[in-house]
């Protein structure tokens, strides 16, 4: 069924299938990530960067890999992508959970909230918002500027308002992501689930950056 300003929705089964494949998938990558934070916690120096580039390089191979059919090498990427995104991000969770543990847990907290909300409205709302990506791309390219600027120019009140603005956007692509599981097929569950656990890790860190300095 559909109608103007509406994208034909995928039948009831095969949505309910769609979702519970692609939460297992971020509950896997997430437990990943969990394992390369772990494993990466006393790496030092540009360690992290070069887990994040490849992580990114796993992102674009899944992707690729995916179109082309090839779900089993997808899924091991996701996987990759999920353990060294962890290991990238080792070091800042290591420092908050040393110095500031309570962040930490109110992160966690937030976040499970956070993203559990906006994602079952994004997935209650039947009008395709997919239209937003274009403009989402945009603003996530100017918030990763703004952050670049903020590493050579010590502004105090410029780390609330980014991460907050971050926190903003985020929240967007979370609704947005939730709301495309109404619409896409079974063979796009590994995107799917890249792209939220993209929105949960991103959400993760604006929060403790939040409480951190709120304590």
């Amino acid at each position: 069924m559909s109608s103007v300003g509406y994208a034909a929705d995928v039948p009831a089964g095969r949505t309910q299938a769609l979702f519970g494949r692609v939460m297992a998938l971020v509950a896997l990558t997430v437990g990943f990530a969990t394992l390369g934070a772990y494993l990466g916690r006393n790496t030092g120096g540009a360690g992290w960067f070069l887990a994040w580039l490849i992580a990114i390089g796993c992102l674009v191979g899944l992707n690729v890999a995916n179109a082309r059919g090839n779900r089993d090498l997808a899924l091991v990427l996701l996987l990759a992508f999920g353990l060294l995104m962890g290991a990238s991000v080792a070091t800042t969770i290591n420092y908050y959970s040393a110095t500031d543990p309570t962040a930490v847990r109110q992160a966690f907290g937030a976040t499970a909230l956070f993203v559990g909300g906006l994602g079952a409205g994004g997935y209650a709302i039947r009008r395709d918002l997919s239209f937003l990506y274009r403009a989402l791309f945009w603003l996530l390219l100017a918030l990763i500027a703004a952050g670049i600027v903020l590493i050579f120019v010590r502004i105090p009140a410029a780390y609330t308002i980014y991460a907050i603005v971050g926190l903003g956007i985020f929240g967007l692509y979370t609704v947005v992501d939730f709301n495309r599981l109404r619409r896409a097929n079974v063979d796009e569950a590994i995107p799917l689930a890249a792209g939220i656990f993209l929105d949960i890790l991103n959400v993760f860190l604006l929060f403790l950056r939040l409480f951190a300095r709120s304590s």
